[in-house]
């Protein structure tokens, strides 16, 4: 059987089809008595308003949305992604509203389910993720109207407000951390080109290298470990091959650990490895590793308190900065070989 409609339950209850519509939104226009005889016989039939009919009406749907284009594979080792759905999942509930999470493989796919949940009113707001280089969903967002909150920044997208932490300083305080500690060749195995974040740490690489005068190259990855370790091996394969090597995410990091362990690189006297997440990963390897750490679960928690505001008074929209990652330092970080302490 399929959803029951309001003409199952008047047919039940033996009244007209606008007693129900009375009886089910509270209105006046039928008894006490009958008003109570609709809503046994609905809730007996298990009815629930459909989600477009609600919207009609003003209704909220009581959920939002988060459309990841990523590769299933990787997210599903993710413990960035684990962390932020857990800060997001932790307000809604607290408010009564669900996540709506779907992982599509193409960003033109993202743009089909936004609108689709949009025009079906599926959810009353969207978080939008990895930010890219010339964003089109951002136009696609402010042309369907429904607030959305896009975690990253700064700027570039469009009337969206956005809650940030600055990537390009996060990486300017590991290169010259790294620079303190005598390397001159540093490289970098990057995320995916296409994500302004992934743009922003590489450039701060580059002025930064420029500036204490290092070598350094930005490889860019899907952020799997495969790749991760496939990099890091052509890297360790070099006649000159860098003495530091950061990773933009953690699987990659405890990757290329496992791979400088099999070509009998040492680290951190052969090579140091730096993370630029902090998630528990860093810390059950060994030696343990140097990470850029943040709250990420706190993360989370703030882009759902800024969406769940917006929703509420579309006026309160605002970009927020969230403190800047901080480097901790641990045992997989030191001095390069034949350099002077």
């Amino acid at each position: 059987m399929g959803r029951p409609t309001i003409a199952d339950i008047a047919r039940e209850a033996g009244v007209s089809k606008g007693a129900v519509s009375f009886a089910l939104n509270g209105r006046p226009g039928v008894s006490e008595a009958t008003r109570e005889r609709i809503l046994r016989v609905a809730e007996a039939m298990q009815w629930r308003p459909h989600s477009a009919a609600r919207a009609l009406g003003g209704a909220r749907a009581g959920a939002v949305g988060l459309v990841l284009a990523r590769p299933a594979r990787t997210l599903g080792v993710e413990p960035f992604f684990g962390q932020l759905l857990s800060g997001l999942q932790a307000v809604l509930s607290a408010n009564q509203v669900a996540l709506q999470l779907l992982v599509v493989e193409s960003t033109e796919a993202e743009i089909e389910v936004h609108r689709r949940w949009a025009s079906e009113h599926r959810v009353d707001g969207f978080v939008l993720v990895d930010l890219q280089v010339r964003d089109p969903r951002i136009a696609v967002l402010e042309e369907l109207g429904v607030p959305s909150v896009v975690l990253g920044g700064p700027g570039r997208h469009g009337r969206l407000p956005s809650v940030w932490a600055d990537d390009r300083e996060a990486m300017l305080s590991i290169v010259d951390y790294l620079a303190a500690l005598g390397h001159r060749r540093i490289a970098h195995l990057a995320g995916l080109p296409a994500f302004q974040h992934t743009q922003r740490r590489i450039r701060a690489l580059r002025d930064s290298a420029r500036r204490h005068g290092l070598e350094a190259v930005s490889v860019p990855t899907d952020f799997s470990d495969a790749e991760g370790a496939a990099a890091t091996r052509a890297l360790l394969a070099r006649p000159e091959r860098p003495t530091a090597i950061v990773y933009d995410s953690d699987v990659m990091a405890v990757a290329g650990l496992g791979v400088a362990a099999e070509m009998g690189v040492s680290v951190p006297g052969g090579l140091s490895v730096v993370s630029f997440d902090d998630s528990v990963l860093t810390r059950i390897v060994h030696p343990a590793l140097t990470a850029l750490s943040r709250d990420t679960f706190a993360l989370g928690e703030q882009v759902a308190r800024s969406l769940l505001a917006l929703i509420d008074d579309p006026s309160a929209a605002e970009d927020l900065r969230t403190p800047t990652p901080r480097l901790t330092v641990r045992e997989s970080t030191g001095r390069p070989l034949g350099t002077v302490g």
